[in-house]
């Protein structure tokens, strides 16, 4: 904040003035708010590890993947097959 405001304001009255001047950032602002508050792992989005997924998949449970564009999660499930040894059954 320019000036004074930055001493004046606290963080959440700063995202609110945010929100009126650049509501593009308030999503940025409020990551930092929750880190500054509670912590980092609250934003943090946890990795994504197939061998526990599949753990938790059956013939009645199967694993869906939902791809966006770029990702492709094909040598983790290679990675996988060589793991449980089942090259054979690919």
């Amino acid at each position: 904040m320019p000036g004074e405001w930055n001493n004046k304001l606290n963080s959440f009255q700063k995202i609110i003035l945010l929100k009126s001047i650049r509501a593009d950032k308030v999503t940025i602002a409020l990551q930092n708010y929750i880190i500054e508050q509670i912590g980092k792992q609250y934003v943090t989005p946890p990795t994504f590890q197939l061998s526990l997924c599949f753990r938790d998949s059956s013939n009645v449970t199967p694993l869906i993947f939902v791809l966006s564009s770029g990702s492709d999660p094909i040598a983790s499930f290679m990675k996988l097959v060589d793991e449980m040894d089942m090259r054979s059954r690919f």
